[in-house]
């Protein structure tokens, strides 16, 4: 994935956890469309600036391939645990937190720091490089 790609993806009102979820989606067996949806809400922290939404896009996909469905199945629960953490442990070895706030340095569910992310660009700068390095990880773990 190439911060230009996603960039595009933004200019078509995608946020950065569809991005990544929809990336993925065919691999995972769903569509771009299912994908798009189910990663809706997740953006920007979930727009409060907590877990950055790339982040979530990820942790849905890591989901969605090792899971578990059926009950009392703690093979495949503890396999999709060691995939969150080895996930969760390489991109905070890059970032160093998986918090959008932290990452952008400022919180987005307030005007006033919203306006200083709008200002700086940051939206079109860092996050898109944020996504692809969710991706670089993202594909290490699945």
């Amino acid at each position: 994935m190439k911060e230009a790609e996603v960039l595009k993806q933004f200019g078509e009102g995608f946020d950065c956890s569809q991005v990544i979820l929809m990336d993925c989606a065919q691999e995972l067996g769903m569509s771009r469309e299912e994908a798009a949806k189910l990663a809706a809400c997740f953006g920007g922290g979930m727009w409060q600036g907590d877990t950055c939404g790339a982040v979530s896009g990820a942790l849905m996909a890591i989901g969605c391939k090792y899971g578990h469905s059926e009950p009392n199945d703690s093979d495949t629960k503890n396999e999709m645990l060691a995939k969150l953490n080895e996930f969760q442990t390489k991109f905070k070895e890059k970032r160093g937190t998986l918090i959008c706030r932290e990452l952008l340095g400022y919180d987005l569910s307030k005007t006033e720091e919203m306006q200083k992310i709008m200002d700086e660009g940051l939206l079109t700068t860092l996050c898109p490089k944020i996504v692809c390095e969710v991706k670089e990880v993202l594909q290490q773990v699945l």
